[in-house]
Parts: C-alpha cells; structure tokens; sequence
C-alpha cells in the first residue's frame, strides 16, 4: 500500500484547503524550480561532476589506506629485509644443506671405519708385503720347482695385484672422506638459520627468497605510494574545482529561473484576488560539505499575504481559501512542467465570486490543456468553463435492496449532465432553489462565454 501511495502522487495531485503535499512540500520545490527553468542539462552536469568528485574521495582514501599499512609495518618490514638480505637466501639450499650435513655425517663415521681397516691391512709390514715376500722367495727357486708350483704362483700373483688395488683404491676414498668438523659445523649453522628464518616469517625455508622480494618490493613502493598519493590528491582538487563550477552555475540558473517563476506568480495573483500578496522563491546556497547530487541549494517557496508582513511557508502563512488560490496560481505558473497527469482541486474557488471566480475557471481551464483536471465547486462561473459536468448529491435511503426501511442512512449520486441538463444545474448554482428565465440566460451566457 505504500508503493500504491507513492505511485498514486506521481499520478494524481489533490489540492485542497487543507492539502499538506504537493506544492506545499518543500522538499519538492527543489524539482519544481528546476523543471521550470529546464535545468535537465545543469544536473546532468552536477551529478556528473558529484559522482567523480565521490571517485576521487574513495580513491584517495583507499590509497591512504594502503599508505598508512604500509607505514605501520616499515620498521619491522625495513628490520626482516635486512635479516633476510644478510641471511641471502637461496632457492632449494636447504635441502642441498641437509643432504650435505647428512653425507659428511655420515662420512665421518665411515673414515674412522676405513682407518681401522687400513691399519689392520697394514700391520706387522701388512699383508700385501708378506705376500710379495713369499712370491719373490717362491720366484727364486729353480724352473722346475717354479713349474710345478704354477697353480700357486699364478693366483698369488693376481692376489698381490688386486691387494695392491684394494690398499690404493682404500687411500682414494680415505682422501675423499677427509672429514673436516669445521665444514660441517658451518653447514649446520647455515642449515638451522634458514631453518629459524622460516619458523620466523611461518613459511618454507625454500620461500624465504620470494618473500625478501616481495618485502622489498614493498618498502620500494613506500615511496611509489607517496607520489601516487600527490597525484590523487591533485586529482581530488581537481575535481573539488570542477563540481564547485558546476554547481554554481546551476546556482545562478535557479536564481534566473526564480526571478522568471516569482513574476509569473505575481501576475496571477491579482485576477484571484490576491492582489495584496507577494511570492517569492527563496534559495539558500549551503555549506560545501552539504553539496549534494542536485547542487549546493535549499530552494523553498514563501509568501506574504499583507504588505510589510514576512515571508513564510505557504502551508504556515495562507489561510483555507488563500491557500488554494495560491496553488493555482503555482499551477498555472508551473503548467508547462506539470507534476502529474491528474490534478483535483477541492472548492479553490470558496470564498469568492464575481469576477474572481470567473478569473479562478479561466485558470482551471487553462491547466485542462495540458492535464486532466477535476474541480469540485459550487461556484457556476467555474462550473461553466467545465468540458464535462457531474452533478453530486445526496438523498436519504428510504428503502434497502432486502426491501427493508433503514432511515438515517444516505447515499450519494453522481450524475453526468447533458448540455441541457448542465445549463439548468448552473442555472440552479445561480438563482438557488426556484430556477428563474433570467437564471437560465445568465447561465447559457456563462456557458457561452466559456465555450
């Protein structure tokens, strides 16, 4: 029901004596005076403008954000960079750290090994020298002793052979595995400071090299982001100048749109006999950070109903029949940029005659031009400048449908007029209740007039 409501006064616009929306709303008149002055491209302009300032706010904020981040972590980003820097760590050293350590561990172990066995070879002259003793002392007998010992000297010869092999080969890998406790103490303070820089920073040893870029690349962009700051600083004033321009232009197009609007009102006051009153269009230029989509202004509609009395809302200051006289007055002064397709106006013409209310049909009849408009009245000058008449009244009920008395209770009919049928209701509005010939000339000449 609430949207109905709000669909319903983009409609429909009743005013009446005591009509507390539409013109007399202030927050509308804003819309109205720009409606007037055709400002559709000023605003355009300002919301523009409005919506790129709004971008450069939220720009600069953001970047004053990240700044103030970035800032906040400097002393300890600048303190781990420098740690890191020293420390110079490289992709997949800690895994080649750890395999080394675990080899020279592991080699250590095994070099004692060897030593042993070589000095166990190598004692009382070693075995490879007893066995070249007993091949020379063998070699040394005669041929056929040599020839029948064949079988023993052949494969003693290769065991001397191999023996010699074995003890040189024993002393390659001796020299190879010459542990060295330094190295490996070395190896393992480097192993472990990789290994506490990662605990550190909660990450892999093996991503303590992408990190120390991405530290220095921020700490780098410290200074990018000063100068980024410059420069959306100076786009924000830039865009502070731009709206303020375009909202006082549209400030200067109201004024020159009020003046227009306040002179077309006071040329319609004086036939509704309002002659008296005075209208003006207020607008109040307000404080920058109240600046808006729609411009800077406050715009309101005043008036003053006696010479030297004081400007004030129309709602506070028009008494009933004022009121709606003055609204019609707006409306006619507004009727190019007219608000709703409807307008319903409930007795405008009370407390009026004469000339007065024949000023108030013309106007009415005016509006009708370009909306529909609905009168209620009981004044037959009005009446007259009608395209169609309904005639309302009420009658008590003397019989229910059921066929049952039911006394008290009245109903209302609405009844279209024909031309006939109007001229003897206006004739009626005229003279009262006896309907008299010079009734039905007077109301045939309004009617006339009217056409």
């Amino acid at each position: 029901m609430a949207v109905l409501r709000a669909l319903g006064d983009l409609l429909i616009e009743v005013h009446g004596q005591h009509d507390d929306r539409g013109l007399l709303d202030a927050a509308g008149h804003r819309d109205l005076l720009d409606a007037f002055g055709g400002h559709g491209a000023v605003l355009k302009a300002v919301a523009a403008s409005y919506d790129a300032l709004s971008r450069a706010e939220a720009a600069l904020s953001e970047a004053e954000a990240q700044h103030a981040a970035l800032r906040a972590d400097e002393d300890f980003m600048r303190h781990a960079l420098a740690e890191l820097q020293a420390l110079a760590p490289e992709p997949g050293e800690e895994e080649r750290l750890a395999m080394a350590r675990a080899q020279m561990m592991q080699g250590e172990k095994l070099a004692v090994l060897l030593a042993e066995i070589r000095e166990e070879l190598s004692a009382d002259s070693g075995f490879e020298a007893q066995l070249r003793g007993a091949l020379r002392r063998l070699e040394r007998l005669d041929v056929e002793a040599q020839a029948l010992l064949e079988p023993v000297l052949t494969p003693l010869n290769r065991a001397a052979l191999e023996a010699a092999e074995g003890m040189a080969a024993l002393g390659r890998v001796e020299a190879d595995l010459d542990f060295d406790p330094h190295w490996l103490e070395q190896t393992e303070e480097r192993l472990f400071a990789l290994r506490a820089a990662g605990r550190k920073h909660k990450c892999p040893p093996d991503d303590l090299p992408d990190l120390q870029k991405r530290m220095a690349a921020a700490i780098a962009s410290l200074d990018d982001n000063e100068h980024d700051l410059a420069d959306r600083r100076r786009a924000l004033d830039a865009a502070r100048a731009a709206f303020a321009d375009q909202v006082a232009a549209l400030h200067a197009a109201r004024r020159e749109a009020a003046a227009r609007l306040d002179q077309a009102v006071m040329a319609e006051l004086p036939p509704l006999k309002l002659e008296k009153a005075r209208f003006q269009t207020e607008i109040t230029a307000l404080a920058q950070d109240h600046w808006v989509r729609h411009g800077g202004d406050h715009v309101a509609f005043a008036i003053s109903t006696n010479p030297g009395a004081p400007f004030g809302p129309l709602i506070k200051i028009a008494s009933g029949g004022e009121l709606a006289r003055f609204i019609l007055a707006l409306k006619v002064a507004l009727a190019s940029r007219m608000s709703a397709d409807s307008l319903v106006f409930d007795e405008v013409d009370r407390g009026i005659g004469g000339a007065t209310a024949d000023a108030v049909g013309e106007r009415l009849a005016r509006l009708a031009a370009r909306a529909q408009v609905l009168v209620v009245t009981h004044s037959p000058q009005v009446a007259a400048r009608g395209d169609t008449h309904f005639q309302i009244s009420k009658s008590e009920i003397r019989e229910s449908l059921a066929g049952t008395t039911d006394d008290g209770q009245m109903r209302t009919d609405v009844l279209a007029l024909d031309p006939e049928s109007r001229r003897e209701e206006i004739a009626r509005m005229l003279s009262g209740a006896a309907i008299t010939d010079e009734a039905r000339a007077a109301a045939s000449s309004l009617m006339k007039r009217s056409a």
